[in-house]
């Protein structure tokens, strides 16, 4: 992706997340990148797909990263404190891309829709696959069941994080880790 699309995307998010999608024309976000609105037409055909192109490339972002962590941990325990520590750092980086997926879902084409909740799949799907190596005592349908309850706490940050960004992410990552290890 070239660095001006990565810039609009980003702009867009921003303001998508300030304003609600509705709320934000592309002038707007040609303005937050220092371009004319209709120059963002050499990078996106419309704002819609501005919309599409950033719920799907932080999705792909999610699932490459957490591939990537799984894959380079020792054992099942390794693996979900890394992905459980990427998931935390990313909701804290990240506050605008959850209050787009949240609020603007809607206005996703079914197609967008699509491709989104299809990288979604596969990104619980690698929680999944680790909770399951970690927890005997948990079928499939139990360990998603987890792995969507936690990433709904760790996704309520754009709303509920009352304290400074350190002791945040120590909060949020023992929360999550106390409800997805085992009793000892």
């Amino acid at each position: 992706m070239s660095k001006r699309r990565d810039q609009i995307l980003a702009q867009a998010s921003l303001l998508f997340a300030e304003r609600g999608f509705h709320g934000v024309s592309v002038n707007h976000i040609g303005e937050a990148c220092g371009i004319s609105g209709p120059a963002l037409y050499k990078h996106f055909s419309s704002k819609d797909e501005i919309l599409a192109a950033s719920l799907t490339s932080i999705s792909s972002q999610l699932l490459a990263e957490g591939q990537r962590r799984v894959a380079l941990a020792t054992d099942p325990t390794e693996a979900l404190a890394s992905l459980v520590d990427w998931h935390v750092q990313f909701a804290l980086d990240e506050p605008a891309f959850i209050v787009i997926q949240e609020r603007e879902w809607a206005n996703l084409s079914a197609a967008a829709q699509r491709d989104v909740r299809a990288l979604q799949v596969d990104y619980i799907d690698v929680w999944v696959e680790v909770l399951c190596a970690l927890r005997a005592d948990w079928d499939r349908a139990t360990a998603r069941a987890g792995a969507q309850a936690v990433f709904g706490l760790i996704n309520s940050t754009p709303h509920s994080a009352r304290i400074d960004q350190a002791g945040m992410r120590k909060l949020l990552t023992r929360l999550a880790l106390d409800a997805l290890t085992p009793a000892r």
